[in-house]
């Protein structure tokens, strides 16, 4: 009667665990750093809409935007239905992102560009892993080289060798990038550097954009760990890893340093709790078996 007393006990100990761990869930990844504000530039100019003809052309550009950033990464198009309300709009997604992230970036972009700039005549935000550009008709053109933001990590790294392995990293990704049609990520020496131009630039201006691009990260950024370069046309990053770059780096979108995050430790819980699951169900079956054995004893007795 003791023994039948502890395993009716132990039995029921195993099924409310079971139940606890059954709502456990692994830990959620972190928020991919692709969707990170780098800058935004805003227009001055707000422009006058007594109408909404400007607003409802607006809409109908990011809505065009949004719409086809589930099929490419690389979109422009202009809106309106006269010459004085006409928009040109475009989106970029960086060229490693996948289509369903390249919406995820892309359709954040609008909302953004509202709250940061509001109903300026011209607007362009950047974040990690896209950008969105617009501006009305008649808005004045800049160069292609001319520089929007720029950042440097705080790390110096000088007489380690960095600026050599640096220099030919960036002379691999410049003749990447026009192989790539203007796209180009890869890792030299514990360098990683990625580079890439505006969907409509040519292969040609393309690399003389980056060519401008490389040079000015050397001057402006000199002997940082890190650095990002954002012209009108192209941009590029890089970062310095001295100790090896992790497996699937991501983009060098911080001057700080991009973190690299590891599925390993998510799929570890998840591991654990399916054989936890697993030994559990085994113990369910056993008590389920040992009670009805008992009620039958019971009954038989009876």
């Amino acid at each position: 009667m003791g023994l039948s007393l502890k395993l009716s006990s132990l039995c029921t100990i195993i099924i409310l665990s079971m139940a606890l761990f059954s709502d456990l869930k692994p830990a959620d990844s972190a928020s991919p750093d692709y969707t990170n504000l780098i800058y935004k530039g805003c227009a001055r100019q707000q422009f006058s809409d007594p109408s909404g003809l400007y607003s409802q052309a607006l809409s109908a550009m990011y809505g065009s935007l949004v719409t086809q950033s589930t099929k490419t990464k690389f979109y422009k198009t202009t809106t309106g239905t006269t010459s004085q309300t006409t928009i040109t709009g475009l989106f970029q997604c960086r060229g490693d992102l996948s289509n369903n992230d390249c919406y995820n970036c892309v359709s954040r972009l609008p909302v953004l560009s509202g709250k940061l700039c509001g109903k300026t005549i011209a607007a362009r935000v950047q974040l990690s892993g896209c950008y969105l550009l617009y501006e009305i008709a008649g808005f004045a053109q800049i160069s292609g080289m001319e520089m929007l933001f720029k950042t440097c990590g705080k790390n110096n790294v000088a007489g380690t060798g960095f600026e050599e392995r640096r220099d030919t990293a960036f002379g691999v990704m410049q003749n990447g990038v026009v192989s790539g049609h203007g796209f180009y990520a890869t890792t030299y020496e514990s360098v990683y550097v990625l580079g890439q131009c505006e969907g409509d630039v040519g292969d040609s201006d393309c690399s003389g954009c980056i060519k401008n691009a490389l040079e000015k990260a050397q001057v402006e950024c000199g002997s940082s760990s890190s650095g990002q370069i954002y012209l009108h046309k192209c941009f590029i990053g890089y970062k310095y890893y001295p100790n090896g770059v992790p497996k699937g780096p991501s983009s060098p979108s911080s001057s700080s340093g991009s973190s690299v995050s590891s599925s390993s430790g998510t799929t570890g819980k998840t591991v654990a709790i399916i054989v936890g699951g697993t030994a559990g169900l085994g113990f369910l079956i056993i008590c389920l078996l040992f009670v009805k054995n008992l009620m039958k004893k019971k009954y038989d007795d009876y």
